[in-house]
């Protein structure tokens, strides 16, 4: 994992260890952890929820625990600046009912601000659903391939 950490970052730098640590080890039984590394008011979005507060936030990873199989995020780099991250990484899981043996790989990026106390103040996740799911699904990835060759400049 490469990580590029400017001069005079080191509160930053260990709230982003934090921080990656606990996606790196998520689990249903650690969700608790994520009350110390967020704040309470705390901004989350990606391409399907957009909430404020830690405890809708841990809906939605109590949620991806339930819909997918063995979910887990490898983070592959972090640029730290001031008291703000970017992470790249790789979403890896299995569907349940859909091709349960193979698993599945998103890759997208978030960015985060901290707060004064190293916290996560401001998470965004980027990553193209398009690509990255509705291309996976039966049915959808049909429609995808096509629309893809429709709006194609050749």
């Amino acid at each position: 994992m490469k990580t590029d950490l400017p001069a005079g970052s080191d509160d930053s730098a260990a709230a982003v260890r934090r921080i990656v640590q606990l996606y790196q080890e998520l689990a249903p039984d650690r969700l608790s952890e994520l009350e110390a590394c967020y704040a309470p008011d705390a901004y989350f979005k990606d391409p399907f929820n957009e909430v404020r507060g830690v405890p809708a936030i841990r809906r939605i990873f109590e949620h991806m625990f339930t819909a997918l199989q063995a979910p887990r995020f490898v983070i592959t780099q972090q640029i730290v600046q001031d008291h703000r991250a970017f992470l790249e990484w790789e979403f890896r899981f299995r569907l349940r009912r859909w091709k349960p043996d193979v698993e599945q790989c998103i890759k997208g990026a978030s960015f985060l601000s901290f707060d004064e106390q190293g916290r996560v103040s401001h998470h965004r996740d980027y990553w193209d659903a398009a690509e990255e799911l509705y291309a996976k699904l039966p049915l959808l990835d049909v429609l995808m391939r096509w629309l893809r060759r429709k709006l194609a400049t050749s």
